[in-house]
Order: C-alpha cells, then structure tokens, then sequence
C-alpha cells in the first residue's frame, strides 16, 4: 500500500474531522476538536497540520507550533505524530516527524517538543530512537465525580471567593497573580504569563474555559487578588474537565487558599454534572501533588514532554 504526506487545509473542514478522528483513535487522552483547532489558528497563526493518506484515506496526522506558554523567540516548536494503529510500522511516523522538524527548521527554531505517555512506551522508544530524550514529567490524576457530594471549602482568615463570571472586572489582577507566580511553576523551563492581552486569549477567553468555574481568590481587606484556579473542558466534551490552572501568590501559599480554591472548582463541577476532573503537575511540584491527594484524585499513566534536536530529526529515517 501508498502512502503521501500533504498539507491539510485550516479552512477545510473535512480535514480538520480527519485529524480530529485520528487523534482521538491514536492519543484519547490528548484530545482536539474543530473549536481548538479555529481557535488556536486565530490566537497564535503559524501552526502546520499534516494528514498522511494510504490509499486515499487519511491514516495519520502531525500538528507543528508554537509552544503557547513560551515567548515567541523560544527555540522550540510543540509537535506531535499520530498514526492509526493498522498504518503504523510503513514508515509513516517517521516521514510525518521529518515534514514537521522540516517546518521547524524553515522557521528557525531548533527543537521540537513532542508529548509522550507511559500508557505506549512504544511512543516514547520511537522518539527515543531519533535523538529525543525526556525533559519534563507530569505526574496525571483523575477525580471521579460521579456519585460525590460537593467538598465543604474551609477559607483562611481574610479571604474570600468570587469567579470572574461575578467580577469580570477582577481580570487584571488575575493576570498579575500568574505573572508573579508562573515563574516559579516546576519545570524544565519558566512558564511565561504574556501580557494581559495573551493572557486572556488563552487562559481565560479560551473556549471551554467556563467563567462561572474561574474562582478568584480575594484578601477581604485590600481586594487584592491572591489567586485562582480555572478549568478547562478536554475538547469536545462537556462532562470531562481538567483542572487548567491553581496558583496563589508567594506570600500567601501554604494557608490553604489553593485547597479551597480547588475545592469550589470540584463543587462547581459536581454541580453541573461533569463525570470527571483530570489534573497533572510536574514531578518536582510537590506540594500541589500532596494537595490533589488529600482531594481523592487517583494516579493516570504519566504523560512526558520529549525534546530532540530538528536537524537530527530531519535525518532521522
């Protein structure tokens, strides 16, 4: 059997259900949607997709772009590589990491990031094959919402909650928490907030971010904002959520403002019916990861980050 490698079109839509099909198949737990996809090629244009087709249908698919909480300059673009399971081992894989290494390259970047998981060690020895090596894993957990009550939520002293769908005015202090705090977020590079524009496109306009479920820590006293925690439908879904973001501002971390703050993102969703949270933290995070166990979340098979060299994978056969 034949296969091509072409260019899918951002405007065709039977493109897109095709990559959409093929991830879901080939990485569930890594899903897309139509929404993202329009939504990511409006927020940050650039990105590439291919489709890779065997005998005229579409049998695997490969994304290149910018890594969303990097600066622009970064050396590195993200990347991934999906093939249905019966067209793997033709050579497909490998022809999909060279064509997106080679837009890399084009752009003049030096490295891609492409994500792996211990569910298919197959994936990561496939990386590990052409030069990848691991920089960043995250410990994945699942809270099973079905059959809960909500958590009672204990406040420190002085604090109170609100959610940005009550105090949409409170965006700006929202994003001076995570400029003050993404910095120190675990991992093997600082995370960049943005500026107040960028912030808000992807980490609190984005579709699938419910303003209601955005909770907005408070110091009674000043109305200074002191943190937040935000969640994120997995794309395409409506009962399955992931806990996008929890960080609370140096002087106050340790006092229990991350655990109430994450226990009204789990009360809200209860309340509208989700099924399931999911959430992962860098292995370094410690102290979030002894916070989700307290809250009952059970361990997922970790999902790593794989970093390799552009001119190698180009050559990669």
């Amino acid at each position: 059997m034949t296969w091509t490698i072409r260019r899918a079109d951002p405007h065709d839509e039977a493109d897109l259900r095709a990559i959409v099909s093929i991830i879901a198949a080939s990485a569930p737990e890594w899903p897309t949607s139509l929404d993202e996809m329009r939504w990511s090629d409006a927020t940050y244009p650039g990105t590439v997709r291919l489709i890779a087709e065997m005998d005229g249908r579409p049998v695997g698919a490969a994304t290149v772009g910018r890594i969303y909480v990097y600066p622009p300059d970064y050396d590195g673009l993200w990347g991934t590589v999906d093939v249905l399971p019966r067209a793997r081992r033709r050579g497909i894989g490998s022809a999909l990491l060279r064509a997106i290494a080679a837009v890399a390259d084009s752009g003049g970047k030096g490295s891609l990031h492409v994500p792996a998981t211990d569910a298919r060690p197959d994936g990561i020895a496939f990386l590990e094959r052409r030069g990848f090596a691991e920089i960043d894993r995250h410990r994945v957990l699942r809270l099973d919402l079905v059959g809960l009550e909500p958590p009672g939520i204990t406040l420190p002293d002085g604090i109170v909650l609100s959610s940005l769908a009550a105090r949409p005015d409170l965006v700006e202090g929202v994003h001076r928490v995570a400029l003050e705090s993404f910095r120190d977020i675990p991992g093997s590079q600082p995370m960049a907030a943005g500026d107040l524009a960028e912030f808000r496109a992807r980490d609190v306009d984005r579709p699938g971010i419910p303003a209601d479920a955005f909770v907005v820590a408070i110091e009674e006293a000043s109305g200074v904002v002191i943190g937040y925690a935000s969640l994120v439908f997995l794309p395409g879904s409506r009962c399955e959520a992931v806990h996008d973001m929890t960080v609370v501002r140096a002087t106050w971390r340790g006092r229990g403002v991350a655990t109430a703050m994450k226990q009204a993102t789990i009360g809200w969703a209860i309340g509208h019916g989700l099924t399931a949270l999911e959430t992962g933290n860098d292995e370094a995070n410690l102290a979030m990861r002894a916070l989700n166990g307290t809250l009952g979340y059970q361990p997922l098979p970790d999902e790593v980050t794989m970093r390799g060299s552009v001119a190698k994978a180009m050559m990669e056969r």
